[in-house]
């Protein structure tokens, strides 16, 4: 599948900063990881460090699927407000699903922190109202986050307008948040003790085949070398779809812009991740380099033909919506790409194992803020093949 179009602003600043040799041999491992871009690199971590031995295979380049088209913002909301997720699967639960991804958030921040990943960088969150009607609904979220144990502030109309210079109809200010690369914190994440045979990492190398048997599995390249491990994991985000036969994902496309460089920084105060309650939502960031992305104007994904047409299109209307959020900006863009993502019924993503694919689990991060939902994917999933007891892994079930 075709994931993204344009030219990913990652990709452009960094280039290719690592190399991986193609599968040119047959291979028995104990876990063979199928994806290599956010999600099957910190699952690869996370099994590494609990000394599993594992290969990890992708029939692209490293990173230059979903993970490249990242705006790596991480936040603990879901697509689904709190409020909302209360009413969907009960007050408990959605409260443990956002403090999950809180937590996730000072875990990736601890590892970019023991691999000297210098782009990552803690935020404060400004989520605004968009529409007037939107105010009853945002309060509510406010009060299911204060009686959750976020540290959350709720502003009016004159506090957003003087803080930050935005007109709306009011926000709720996150005190926890961060701004990475996700196409550079896979590539570093894969440095770790890649040199070691245990844990190989291979790409350009497609599977064509994967058969589940009792006692394990075993993948076929398309250069007809395999793979025979006990444990499978499929890490490969909205490809998914070409290995379970439910709707469980609806898949989207969403567009970004990044601006041209600014001489100085000079932006809106404290540089805030910023996004609003329309649906689609828009948002907004800076990056390291003096610049400013934005991001939305979402469309339902039916084929790339349709998507690449978008493009243009989605340009101008999203450098309109920097223009008009922040007059002063004179925002002007450089590069603008799409990429796909996909959501699902709770906003939730599906950890786990999938009866009909045996010796098997699932890392499928979902939703907007899809890399902590990868860090809980690699911490569950390492729980269960070490045959841990898990508690919170029941939340992201296919059975749920």
């Amino acid at each position: 599948m075709n994931l993204k179009s344009g030219y990913p602003f990652s990709i452009i600043k960094n280039g290719i900063p690592y190399n991986f040799p193609k599968l040119d041999h047959d291979i028995e491992t104990d876990v063979v990881i199928l994806g290599s871009g956010i999600t099957g690199a910190l699952v690869r971590y996370h099994l590494v460090k609990a000394g599993i031995n594992c290969v990890t295979i992708d029939a692209r380049t490293i990173g230059f699927g979903s993970t490249s088209a990242s705006t790596s913002l991480l936040q603990y909301e879901i697509d689904l407000p709190l409020y909302k997720l209360t009413e969907m699967i009960g007050k408990k639960k959605a409260e443990r699903s956002y403090q999950l991804c809180d937590k996730a958030i000072n875990d990736l921040a601890a590892i970019a922190k023991e691999l000297n990943i210098e782009d990552f960088e803690a935020k404060n969150s400004l989520y605004y109202a968009a529409y007037k009607k939107d105010v009853v609904w945002l309060k509510k979220e406010f009060k299911a986050r204060k009686e959750a144990g976020f540290k959350v502030d709720y502003l009016n109309v004159a506090e957003v307008k003087k803080q930050y210079g935005i007109d709306c109809y009011g926000a709720i200010l996150s005190h926890h948040g961060a701004l990475t690369n996700a196409y550079m914190f896979t590539h570093n994440l894969l440095q770790y003790k890649a040199a070691e045979a245990s844990y190989a990492i291979y790409d350009r190398s497609p599977v064509k085949d994967i058969k589940h048997k009792k006692d394990g599995v075993v993948l076929t390249t398309e250069s007809d070398y395999t793979i025979k491990a006990n444990k499978l994991i499929y890490a490969t985000g909205y490809e998914v779809v070409n290995y379970i036969d439910e709707p469980i994902v609806d898949l989207l496309s969403t567009y970004a812009v990044v601006s041209e460089q600014y001489n100085e920084r000079n932006f809106w105060k404290d540089e805030v991740l910023i996004w609003n309650t329309a649906d689609p939502y828009l948002y907004i960031r800076t990056t390291a380099d003096n610049r400013v992305l934005i991001g939305g104007r979402d469309e339902e994904f039916s084929d790339p033909a349709k998507r690449n047409k978008l493009l243009k299109k989605k340009t101008k209307q999203l450098t309109a919506d920097a223009n008009k959020l922040f007059p002063d900006l004179n925002f002007i863009p450089e590069f603008s790409w799409a990429g796909t993502f996909g959501s699902t019924k709770d906003g939730l993503p599906y950890i786990g194992s999938y009866s009909k694919k045996p010796n098997s689990y699932f890392a499928l991060g979902f939703g907007g803020n899809g890399i902590t939902f990868s860090l809980i994917a690699a911490q569950i999933i390492r729980d269960l093949i070490q045959d841990k007891e898990n508690k919170d892994a029941t939340l992201f079930a296919f059975e749920r």
